[in-house]
């Protein structure tokens, strides 16, 4: 589970970085609603809410935070990280599973299926108990 999963948390860690680096900063995140809501109506998937401050201040949060923890798993990627990388996607996937059911924008179900993709395949080695002695509990060799 060392190199080929390792692999995994750098992907996913490149990912999150691309996809929430524009909702970091509330520029950014204009530039990214205005680009999300003109792709929901050209695939007729719906748009996003109106930009208010707070939706801005929790995309901002939620940006932040997701970069600065890509950045851990880019320069620092340890076995660890894909644990609970895998596990936050799952949550992630559940709220958006939960807005999708409650009327958001279908622009969702993409985010979803990448969410689903990257936990089952950062938690798989865990869940199938192939725990080598660098897959420990522990931060750092």
């Amino acid at each position: 589970m060392t190199t080929r999963h390792l692999r995994t948390v750098r992907a996913s860690a490149w990912y999150d970085l691309l996809v929430t680096a524009p909702f970091a900063t509330p520029w950014t995140f204009a530039l990214a609603h205005r680009a999300l809501s003109a792709a929901g109506r050209a695939l007729h998937a719906g748009e996003l809410p109106p930009p208010e401050p707070m939706l801005t201040l929790f995309a901002n949060l939620m940006g932040s935070l997701v970069v600065v923890w890509a950045l851990l798993r880019l320069l620092r990627p340890l076995p660890v990280h894909g644990l609970y990388d895998g596990a936050a996607r799952v949550l992630f996937a559940c709220w958006q599973a939960w807005a999708l059911a409650h009327g958001a924008t279908g622009l969702l179900w993409g985010f979803l299926a990448v969410e689903a993709a990257f936990g089952a395949a950062q938690l798989w080695p865990w869940a199938a108990g192939r725990r080598g002695a660098d897959c420990q509990w522990r931060a750092a060799e």
